[in-house]
């Protein structure tokens, strides 16, 4: 699953802004203490896609904790431990986005994990007089949590037990992308409810006291909130368990053991592949041309918590992983080995610098919209940036799609240098 409103390709040329040409390079060849080979390089991918899954699995095992603290005791204190736990949750998941493009079993396994826009209305209660949901989509109001009942489309199922197996089997219900009953997003909802500020500063803010059991219980059914929220989060878990299992080295069997098996250089192409589709139609596009072209905070990819510049940022820090054979842990250690990067330098030094400029300055634009959302006195988040006549914030944004359209046309550059001569889209139609 993901954004409602497919976004094949940009429609726009953009020309990058000279102040990013003008950002300097990273430092020097990679850390790998050997020289690069396809079959190295493609193990070192290995490597940090496994570290990337499994602290993106340890990030989701501390969120489940601190939602079970919310549940067992709600209070100001936490839900707000709950709301820094999935924000940190955030960081090593987006960073594993680029391992989707190009691997099957990656992309046909996360819209269980961060499908979006969702039509929240489907899981508990909205403010119908501000609530902007797919047309036509039965699920759009149904609020599981308030049922023990639920019919769309005909179909009426009984959702009196909240399980992870039972709200996995709710997503796309009825036929509609924008049911989504797990993932990230349906915990973000659950945690800070509505953002009802629309284009104005502001998030979600759901009150803790809807965790309240007996008493105090605020909007009703907290018993059942609760259930809802420690499934979902219990379901997050073992998905990414399944995941990072499926990447762990010694294993003959997972996913990882059939990638190290295939020729390095269809592996290479996963890669570029993986790089390209993520920085143009997905990152450049779906989740930031639509939604500023738009002016539709509907778009937003965090949208109940105002995390999109982070979402943003750390998925083109996964792009950037990749092409450096570089990952640093949530705990500050380093995964690092042998590089597309080396490759490249090893038949054209002078196109290896350029990406990795390139790279570097689609961080500087990325780390400006993230510093705009993060300002101290003036804080300007992405549902804000996209507001109409906003042209500081339209210019941010540009400027980033600039970065990526430019870094993503030195990955094709990589990709006939290193005898990809094919990139073709994948069955969802992401392409670049």
């Amino acid at each position: 699953m993901g954004a409602r409103f497919p976004f094949k390709a940009l429609t726009v040329a953009i020309t990058a802004p000279a102040a990013l040409a003008a950002c300097s390079a990273l430092q020097g060849p990679s850390e790998a203490s050997e020289p690069a080979t396809p079959a190295n390089v493609v193990a070192n991918y290995a490597d940090i896609a496994h570290a990337t899954y499994e602290d993106a699995l340890i990030s989701a095992r501390a969120l489940d904790e601190a939602t079970d603290a919310l549940i067992a005791n709600p209070s100001e204190d936490t839900l707000a431990a709950a709301k820094q736990a999935w924000l940190a949750s955030r960081v090593p998941y987006q960073q594993s986005e680029v391992f989707r493009f190009g691997n099957a079993i990656v992309d046909d396994w996360e819209g269980q994990l961060n499908a979006w826009p969702l039509d929240e209305g489907l899981i508990d209660y909205v403010d119908t007089s501000d609530y902007q949901h797919e047309l036509g989509n039965a699920g759009a109001t149904v609020n599981i949590i308030a049922s023990q009942n639920i019919t769309i489309g005909g179909e009426t199922i009984d959702v009196s037990t909240l399980t992870p197996g039972l709200l996995a089997d709710l997503n796309e219900i009825g036929g509609s992308e924008a049911n989504v009953a797990t993932g990230y997003h349906a915990i973000e909802f659950l945690l800070w409810g509505q953002d009802l500020h629309g284009f104005d500063a502001g998030n979600g803010d759901r009150p803790y006291s809807d965790y309240i059991q007996g008493d105090g219980c605020s909007h009703g059914h907290c018993d059942r909130r609760a259930a809802y929220l420690d499934a979902v989060t219990d379901l997050l878990v073992s998905d990414l368990e399944w995941m990072t299992a499926q990447w762990a080295p010694g294993k003959s069997d997972n996913y990882r053991a059939e990638l190290l098996a295939m020729e390095p250089q269809a592996v290479i192409q996963k890669m570029l592949f993986g790089m390209g589709s993520l920085s143009l139609g997905e990152l450049a596009g779906e989740r930031m041309k639509v939604a500023l072209e738009a002016n539709s905070f509907e778009d937003e990819h965090d949208c109940f918590s105002d995390n999109t510049h982070n979402s943003h940022y750390y998925d083109a820090k996964g792009i950037q992983n990749v092409y450096l054979g570089r990952y640093t842990r949530i705990d500050g250690s380093v995964v690092a080995g042998p590089s597309l990067s080396d490759l490249v330098a090893q038949r054209d030094p002078a196109l290896d610098d350029k990406l990795t400029n390139e790279l570097a300055a689609t961080m500087d634009a990325v780390q400006a919209m993230k510093d705009a959302a993060e300002d101290k006195t003036h804080p300007m988040p992405f549902d804000m940036m996209i507001a109409p006549g906003n042209t500081q914030g339209a210019e941010i944004i540009n400027n980033a799609i600039a970065a990526l359209v430019t870094q993503t046309g030195e990955i094709e550059k990589v990709s006939e240098t290193l005898g990809i001569q094919s990139m073709k889209p994948d069955d969802a139609g992401h392409t670049f």
